[in-house]
């Protein structure tokens, strides 16, 4: 369990609280690069870690994300015109380039130069791997962007997507970095188990051996968890997720039988909009081929395996629906009744209420990667506060790295018998 102070600390994510300059410090996914397609295009609202935002693409092509409210009369600037290189408030035409920068003000005097005066809070944007990301801290501190292989990989070798989730995001990253809990909320019935006898091998893992053993170990970039499940003879399966600082992760790919090799990855971030809503990210990637239509398909989004959503991003199965939940299917099928992981990872984070009190909670040894990761995440925030850069931002290079699942002899050590498989970037000639 946490203290209240430090469930408080890790929750809230305005501007001046510790975890929100924090979350400042790095860069991380505003939208996706479809939603400011063409220049000069419609403006698009944003609200990130508690502050309205103003997003658009100008006639060169730069993205601007700038501050909702038009600084003269506080305006929201969605309203407003994007036209030749700048976002014009329609209340009395002031005009702001990407940078915030006042470069047109005709209501006021030409004589004047009250113009210069101005400046609209602006936050610099780039458009990497079918994303928007975003760095708001302090300009004198800003870092490189995060080096994920999959945000550099062709357009046809990845995919991306987001959704919205109604909770915080810490609750959201606790889920995602727990690894028992696919053992029932994303399993089937014990009748459909011990009946489906063309399981992939890793669900019967999954399936047989529900308390699995884990190693957590802090690394450079945030915390490596693993899962030792009892496999076949003389193996055990280990399932190797990446939780990297300070929301994102990796987990183990959908294996083609034993074909590890050459195994596709997927990933999420969850970027808080405010303390009780976040965007729940999802990336996938094959670095060794482009995917096949139906992959891309299945990967892609809308009707896929993260899908459907609607419009604004919201998915269709929520809880004004109760997720669509079928007490019929929990019965006979599934274990929720629930279908699609996203939706049953939702269904019980959101069910915690907006913020979680985890002075209530009683942790077991299977919450060992959670404990780290709020160790580790409220440490950072307390250091900041107290003057020391978070090395994590500074350092794009630790985050080249990938998740896997594999067998290995009962008598290897997980770290060396996985260590090719977590690397990023080719993979070693030796172990091709």
């Amino acid at each position: 369990m946490l203290s209240v102070e430090d469930n408080e600390l890790l929750t809230k994510v305005g501007p001046g609280s510790p975890m929100g300059d924090l979350l400042r410090r790095f860069w991380f996914p505003a939208m996706l690069e479809e939603e400011i397609a063409a220049p000069d295009s419609p403006p698009v609202k944003l609200r990130l870690l508690g502050e309205d935002l103003i997003a658009f693409k100008d006639t060169d092509g730069r993205i601007g994300i700038l501050d909702a409210y038009c600084p003269h009369r506080r305006v929201h600037l969605y309203f407003g015109r994007n036209e030749e290189c700048g976002l014009r408030c329609v209340y009395h035409g002031w005009k702001f380039d990407v940078d915030g920068n006042c470069v047109d003000m005709p209501s006021e005097p030409e004589e004047t130069n009250f113009a210069h005066k101005v400046k609209q809070t602006s936050y610099p944007a780039v458009a990497r791997g079918g994303m928007v990301w975003i760095y708001m801290g302090p300009k004198e501190k800003i870092p490189a962007l995060p080096d994920f292989e999959w945000a550099y990989l062709p357009q046809m070798q990845r995919t991306s997507t987001k959704r919205l989730q109604q909770c915080n995001w810490a609750q959201a990253v606790e889920g995602g970095i727990d690894s028992s809990h696919i053992s029932f909320l994303h399993s089937s019935t014990d009748a459909q188990f011990t009946a489906n006898k063309n399981l992939p091998r890793r669900n019967k893992y999954l399936g047989i051996d529900r308390h699995p053993v884990f190693d957590v170990r802090d690394v450079d970039y945030g915390v490596l968890i693993s899962a030792r499940r009892n496999g076949e003879e003389d193996s055990y399966y280990w399932r190797i997720t990446q939780c990297l600082m300070p929301f994102y992760q990796m987990i183990p790919p959908v294996v083609p039988e034993d074909d590890t090799s050459k195994a596709s990855y997927t990933g999420h971030a969850w970027v808080p909009i405010d303390d009780e809503n976040t965007w729940t990210w999802t990336f996938s990637a094959n670095p060794h081929r482009d995917f096949t239509p139906k992959e891309a398909e299945i990967s892609g989004g809308a009707g896929g395996m993260w899908g459907p959503i609607d419009e604004n991003y919201r998915p269709v199965q929520n809880r004004d629906n109760n997720y669509m939940l079928d007490r019929v299917a929990q019965k006979n099928d599934t274990f929720t009744g629930i279908s699609g992981i996203p939706n049953q990872d939702a269904a019980v984070q959101e069910s915690m209420g907006p913020i979680v009190d985890r002075n209530r909670e009683y942790l077991g040894q299977s919450d060992s990667a959670i404990i780290a990761w709020r160790r580790r995440i409220i440490e950072m925030a307390k250091n900041l506060s107290a003057g020391e850069e978070p090395a994590e931002a500074h350092h794009p290079e630790w985050y080249n790295v990938r998740s896997c699942s594999t067998l290995l002899r009962r008598d290897e050590d997980w770290q060396e018998g996985t260590a090719w498989l977590r690397a990023g970037g080719e993979v070693p000639k030796a172990a091709e």
